[in-house]
């Protein structure tokens, strides 16, 4: 599935909504030109069927091996049963804590030891929250092959943590692809491109928010 595709989905559904002038605030307190909802390509079909068949192609193109699909919790659940789904393949999750009840599971679905295993993740920001899923599932065995997203902001700091930790991302679509389409479609002008660039360059630098 061509990348500027699926961006083009998300900006058309507003899955990515793009505002360099007025920023939203993230849970981190960091100013952002952009805001990601990729929960709202499960409301759309048409869009909801590009994102599953591409994260399907992705996955047999860049892990042919993988016996099993997990998805992060919560936004990743439901991309990754539909991929699944599409794909013939076992499912299952992660949860961001072990249960205080019953097994007491923080993995979620069948999982045996030495499996080959993909993680679909619906966005990458920082990447600190799916390396914590990566080492639930290395702790427990799981031969994990890497990362399907759908979209991954290219920041600098998620780049270097996955190679510290020697995992492969693939996204469907990135910033840069999709801040050119957003500009293509007239969703913001031209010259508005370099601040959302200098933001994914140093989100912790503001001084774009005033270009």
């Amino acid at each position: 599935m061509d990348a500027r595709r699926i961006a083009k989905d998300l900006l058309s559904i507003k899955a990515v909504i793009v505002r360099p002038s007025d920023p939203f605030t993230w849970a981190s307190g960091i100013k952002s030109p952009i805001y990601c909802d990729n929960r709202l390509t499960l409301s759309d079909p048409a869009v909801r069927l590009d994102v599953e068949q591409g994260l399907a192609e992705m996955i047999r193109r860049e892990y042919g091996a993988c016996e099993v699909l997990m998805g992060t919790s919560t936004a990743g659940i439901p991309h990754a049963a539909i991929t699944a789904h599409l794909m013939g393949l076992p499912m299952g999750y992660v949860r961001g804590a072990a249960k205080d009840h019953g097994r007491k599971n923080q993995i979620e679905g069948r999982l045996e030891e030495g499996q080959k295993v993909v993680v679909v993740e619906d966005l990458i920001s920082t990447g600190g929250s799916v390396l914590e899923v990566v080492d639930v599932l290395r702790a427990c065995g799981a031969d994990v092959l890497g990362i399907a997203s759908i979209f991954t902001y290219n920041m600098k700091k998620s780049v270097e943590r996955l190679q510290a930790a020697n995992v492969v991302n693939h996204s469907l679509t990135n910033f840069d692809v999709l801040v050119e389409a957003a500009v293509e479609e007239g969703y913001i002008a031209a010259n508005e491109a370099d601040r959302l660039f200098a933001f994914r360059d140093n989100p912790s630098d503001e001084s774009w928010m005033r270009a």
